[in-house]
């Protein structure tokens, strides 16, 4: 039997269903009499999405369309972050959204030290875009899941790893 248990808090989400997303946000533009002539189009990258379209206005529908498939999908919202809107040729407008993946050192440096404030006999240990968290006691790990899930971080944050 082990005598250390550890999990690993990582921010990623599930790329499948990001795909799928996208494409029902585009087959959705494509049959809503609303937006089905103004030519939007919507493509994903590896780490962006980019929406044109003719407005700000179809901008901010397309923004509904994509955050209610993206929930229903079980993907958080926060891995999208909206940029500047730009002008694009034609008076049409251009979007990036950014998929954030990953945690960032300075967010990471905020659980670590919430975990080592709060939980005097666990140890918390940056390790690249993930931090590491082990005790001695699976409990003790059950507890600093239950308080971070009450935290609202800019991230998402899933728990893998558990051993």
């Amino acid at each position: 039997m082990a005598s250390t248990y550890s999990f690993d808090i990582v921010s990623d989400f599930d790329y499948q269903e990001l795909v799928n997303t996208v494409d029902q946000t585009i087959r959705e533009i494509q049959s809503r009499y609303d937006l089905k002539d103004t030519k939007t189009t919507v493509e994903l990258g590896k780490e962006e999405i980019t929406v044109n379209t003719d407005s700000e206005f179809t901008l901010s529908a397309i923004h509904t369309i994509l955050q209610t498939k993206a929930a229903k999908r079980n993907l958080s919202l926060k891995i999208f972050e909206y940029g500047k809107v730009e002008s694009a040729s034609g008076n049409r407008v251009r979007q990036e959204i950014k998929l954030k993946k990953g945690i960032s050192q300075e967010i990471a440096k905020q659980i670590t030290k919430l975990i080592r404030d709060e939980f005097k006999k666990l140890q918390a240990a940056i390790q690249g875009d993930a931090v590491r968290v082990s005790a001695k006691s699976k409990d003790d790990l059950q507890l600093v899941i239950q308080r971070l899930k009450q935290e609202d971080f800019p991230v998402d944050l899933q728990f893998t790893n558990y051993r």
